[in-house]
């Protein structure tokens, strides 16, 4: 049986960098469609979602952050990781990323591609866990009233349960990294 292709959408304005990416990751076995813009990028996303996004931040029409907004209000497009390429490497790009739920980020002149598809690649690599929490079992509602959650574990906007998205970092250590999401 033929292992799966990981399709992966490229996005970025400047030509020579999005083709750069392109062809590595296409010489790495993905399969890779290329947007212009965060606009042209979210039409392709929702029309076939690829399982990772690659982008570019400062774009025309609708830039990376105004891209990963849209995507987490899509049900379908609302999980797909997303890695930032910024030329600038500006901090308030880095925490706003963060803030948005960035599974990576990049600044391109001092990251070589090799590393960046290498990235890409640990992305299917890695192990996901969603764990919706029993709001009636053990600290729960303690952990509740600590982050100043809904007793119930229900998303503010909305009524979707709260979980947390497990990533296993290292299975020899037993390492996790752990978020609370809306599913």
């Amino acid at each position: 049986m033929d292992a799966i292709r990981r399709s992966i959408v490229v996005i970025d304005d400047d030509v020579e960098t999005r083709s750069l990416y392109v062809e590595m990751l296409r010489s790495e076995g993905f399969d890779v469609r290329e947007a212009v813009d965060g606009l042209d990028g979210m039409e392709k996303i929702t029309q076939m979602p690829p399982d990772v996004v690659l982008t570019g931040i400062i774009m025309p029409r609708m830039d990376g952050f105004g891209l990963v907004e849209g995507l987490k209000k899509n049900v379908a497009t609302a999980q797909i990781p997303v890695i930032f390429l910024s030329h600038m490497g500006r901090e308030e790009d880095r925490i706003r990323a963060q803030q948005l739920g960035v599974a990576d980020f990049f600044v391109t002149t001092m990251t070589p591609v090799r590393e960046i598809v290498g990235r890409v690649n640990m992305l299917f690599s890695r192990s996901q866990y969603f764990i919706v929490p029993n709001p009636y079992e053990l600290d729960a509602q303690r952990l509740a009233q600590d982050l100043d959650l809904n007793r119930d574990f229900l998303c503010s906007d909305g009524g979707e349960k709260l979980a947390f998205r497990i990533t296993l970092k290292d299975a020899e250590t037993r390492r996790f990294e752990a978020e609370l999401v809306c599913i």
